[in-house]
């Protein structure tokens, strides 16, 4: 099971801890079943937001991160949440990102803007919003979007791997892609690919990461011949 984690730019709010009370009990409900359950909850300490909100602090983007990941564990020992095996940091996945980013890019799924940042081509993919059931009515050729933050409304191609500018001040990785950092949309790909193997069986998260991640991630994922199947395991939503 994965489970779309905190964003630690700042404190867990009421909302998110909703979300992860339901995908607690889900959890408790599928051991009592007889599930034997390995859960997968990402921390997303690196985006627009963590960036954004550690350079008006003029503090390291690590620093900023680390008392956020250690209230958000505070709290859900006080809510009694059951811990997840896995609590993957993006900033420590880099190389997984990259290595997916590469492969997209191979297989004619991605390709480089005018701008050094690696896009997401969505009309590559003719099921392109059908888990979340957003319908692409039309799609603007050439239209993109580098912002981890969009609204639903739009259909255009995403970043994968954002080229360093000077708003992102010292947070950049030097890469076989270039100097960047990764877009939100990448980051639970690959670490979902990493500790849950190529397929899961059910993928969780807050109402807001249902088009985002949802519409982004199931696309990546099978693009990159990834088996889906009653036996192995396919990708559910809930």
């Amino acid at each position: 099971m994965y489970t779309c984690g905190p964003t630690v730019y700042d404190f867990a709010h009421i909302g998110n801890f909703r979300a992860f009370l339901f995908e607690d009990l889900l959890r408790r409900w599928l051991e009592y079943r007889g599930y034997r359950v390995t859960q997968v909850m990402n921390l997303t300490d690196v985006d627009d937001r963590t960036i954004g909100a550690s350079r008006r602090l003029g503090i390291p983007l690590e620093q900023h991160t680390a008392q956020f990941i250690k209230a958000f564990f505070e709290d859900i020992a006080a809510l009694n949440i059951e811990k997840a095996e896995h609590y993957p940091r993006a900033t420590e996945h880099i190389p997984e990102m990259v290595a997916l980013i590469r492969k997209l890019v191979e297989n004619g799924y991605a390709y480089r803007g005018e701008d050094g940042s690696i896009y997401y081509d969505i009309s590559k993919f003719k099921d392109y919003g059908q888990l979340s059931k957003f319908k692409v009515t039309a799609l603007k050729a050439g239209a993109r979007v580098k912002v981890d933050e969009y609204e639903k409304a739009e259909a255009r191609d995403f970043a994968l791997w954002k080229a360093w500018d000077e708003g992102d001040g010292d947070v950049s990785w030097e890469t076989e892609i270039g100097k960047g950092r990764p877009g939100w949309h990448i980051e639970c790909s690959a670490m979902s690919m990493k500790y849950l193997g190529e397929t899961l069986d059910i993928h969780t998260g807050g109402v807001t990461t249902c088009f985002r991640i949802t519409r982004t991630k199931s696309p990546r994922a099978r693009l990159l011949r990834v088996k889906s199947s009653s036996t192995t395991g396919s990708t559910a939503s809930i």
